[in-house]
């Protein structure tokens, strides 16, 4: 392996090594009761070298779901690749991330998951960040989608309908449901919001070619 390739993967073990020390300290405290040069302590880094890490006390909890940022740009780069319809191929990541329980799309009952997103959900400057952190999806998936207004106005769309879907299963699971029952109607419920999103943005729902130009009016949902 090359020289630059060991130091990236250093760096990806410092990022995680420190998130992890954080997220420990924040759960166990609470979030707003832990400084950031505590978390520097217990990682045995300075305060100046954590924040070349994560710049916001913030990132050491999203680092968790940081992965997930482009997420929906790469499944549609991929199906494109592929001439498979956008819209096809995130509905299928959606449906096969409920089947595997993955956490970000909130059918997920370990301990340990449910209080890192009781943490996330229950701190307002957390909830702050991951909306930036949406936004930046967003545009990830609007670039992915051809770029301009039109692009971005579905990108908007499907990122919301994402987000919702889990905020919704995860509320159902904080209140106690069985992860079972969840899931079966999380199910139900992303097939019907992924229909609803391929009848108003029909160029993204047939073929992995290009969408409208930019204003072009499928790519606003209508009632």
């Amino acid at each position: 392996m090359s020289e630059t390739g060991l130091r990236e993967r250093k760096k990806q073990r410092m990022y995680q090594a420190v998130s992890d020390i954080a997220v420990r300290l924040f759960l166990e405290r609470g979030f707003d009761a832990v400084s950031v040069a505590e978390v520097a302590a217990a990682a045995e880094i300075s305060k100046p070298t954590l924040f070349r890490y994560f710049p916001a006390k913030e990132d050491l909890v999203l680092h968790r779901i940081a992965d997930h940022e482009g997420e929906a740009a790469r499944v549609v780069a991929a199906a494109r690749a592929e001439g498979t319809a956008p819209l096809a191929a995130l509905r299928r990541h959606f449906l096969d991330g409920l089947a595997a329980a993955d956490p970000i799309t909130g059918v997920n009952d370990h301990p340990q998951v449910r209080a890192f997103y009781t943490l996330l959900y229950g701190t307002p400057s957390l909830v702050a960040r991951l909306h930036a952190h949406l936004e930046r999806s967003e545009a990830a998936l609007a670039e992915a989608l051809g770029g301009g207004l039109g692009a971005r106005l579905a990108a908007g769309q499907i990122i919301a309908v994402r987000r919702i879907l889990a905020e919704e299963n995860w509320r159902r699971i904080s209140a106690g449901e069985r992860v079972e029952d969840v899931r079966r109607e999380a199910v139900d419920a992303a097939g019907r919001a992924f229909a609803a999103l391929e009848a108003g943005l029909p160029h993204l729902a047939a073929g992995g070619g290009s969408g409208p130009g930019p204003g072009h009016p499928e790519t606003i949902v209508t009632e």
